[in-house]
This record gives C-alpha cells, sequence and structure tokens, in this order.
C-alpha cells in the first residue's frame, strides 16, 4: 500500500551583488631639471727675459766715460795728489830738520824731487770685470678660474584621483517553500 507523500520544494533567497571597483589614478608630469655650466678660464701671462749690458766701466777705462765721471775722478785725484804733495813736503821738511844726519843734505832731500807731478788718471780702471751682464726672468703669472655648475630642479607635485566604485546589492531570488500534497484518489 502506498502512503501518500507531501512534497516539499524550498529555494533558497539568493542576494545579488553588482560592484565595480574604484579608480585611483595618479598622475604626475616630469620635473623640469636646468643645468647651466660656466666653463673655466685659465689665464697665463708670459713675460719676456730682459738681459741688461752695461759697458759703461768699460768705456770709462777707454775713453774716460761722461764729462761728469771724468771730472769727478779729476777731483778726487787732484785732491789725493794735493794730499800727498802736503804730505812730501813734510816729509822733506822733517829731514831738512835732521840736517845733521847722513843723508839729508839739501841736494839729497831736494835734488831728488825733479820729476813734475802728474795730472790725476781721467779714465777708470782697466779689468776685464767692466761689462756687468744682467739676465732678468719672471715667473709666468698664471690666473684659474674653475668652472661654475648651477643646478636647479623643478619638481611637480603627483595629482591623485579618485573615482568612487558602485556597490548594487539586489534580491536575486526570494525565498519560497511549496508545499505540494499528494494527489488524493478519489475513487476509493
Amino acid at each position: 500500500m502506498l502512503q501518500p507523500l507531501l512534497q516539499i520544494r524550498q529555494t533558497t533567497a539568493l542576494i545579488g551583488m553588482d560592484a565595480d571597483p574604484g579608480i585611483l589614478s595618479i598622475t604626475q608630469s616630469k620635473g623640469e631639471l636646468n643645468v647651466t655650466t660656466t666653463p673655466g678660464e685659465l689665464e697665463v701671462h708670459s713675460f719676456r727675459p730682459e738681459l741688461t749690458i752695461d759697458q759703461s766701466k768699460a768705456w770709462a777705462a777707454f775713453t774716460g766715460g761722461s764729462m761728469a765721471d771724468m771730472n769727478k775722478r779729476i777731483y778726487s785725484g787732484i785732491q789725493q795728489l794735493y794730499l800727498q804733495g802736503i804730505a812730501m813736503k813734510v816729509e822733506q821738511g822733517n829731514r831738512m830738520a835732521q840736517f845733521f844726519k847722513p843723508g839729508n843734505t839739501i841736494a839729497e832731500v831736494y835734488g831728488t824731487d825733479t820729476e813734475p807731478n802728474s795730472f790725476p788718471e781721467t779714465r777708470g780702471p782697466a779689468s776685464y770685470d767692466n761689462v756687468d751682464i744682467l739676465f732678468q726672468t719672471r715667473d709666468p703669472q698664471i690666473e684659474y678660474r674653475p668652472a661654475e655648475v648651477d643646478i636647479q630642479f623643478e619638481a611637480h607635485r603627483p595629482q591623485i584621483e579618485y573615482t568612487r566604485g558602485k556597490l548594487n546589492i539586489y534580491m536575486q531570488q526570494y525565498a519560497s517553500i511549496q508545499f505540494i500534497p499528494p494527489e488524493v484518489n478519489v475513487q476509493l
């Protein structure tokens, strides 16, 4: 004998969710870099060497030199001759004061003084060292200015944008319970 069965059908509820994620965008333009370079400078100043030859002493020994130098030599030579003449006269006077000593007779004291007094030398002394040679050099002047580099950087801030996403929640299927009764045999 068959027993009647009660059928129960149940459907569950379904919740639908439709979501789009948010969009995050970050943009940043490139920074600006400026580099300015000033080149270095090197300056070198060189000087010619100088050669100086002074022959004035050689010409003074050969020709007497300038009039001022000759006059100076004559003036100083006359002074020397004058002093030598006074010294000789003093010596002769001293010898004449001692006339009683042998060798101090008038003829011996004044007889030998027969040479004329010479004129002072107007020329300079002759020497192998009368030419002065002077050679002068100067160190070069070197000036250096180093190069300069100027670096400037301008950064741009990043631009950040966020677009929110969407979230849609809905009932896709409602829950239900369905009772299906058995068929009743009415022929009984």
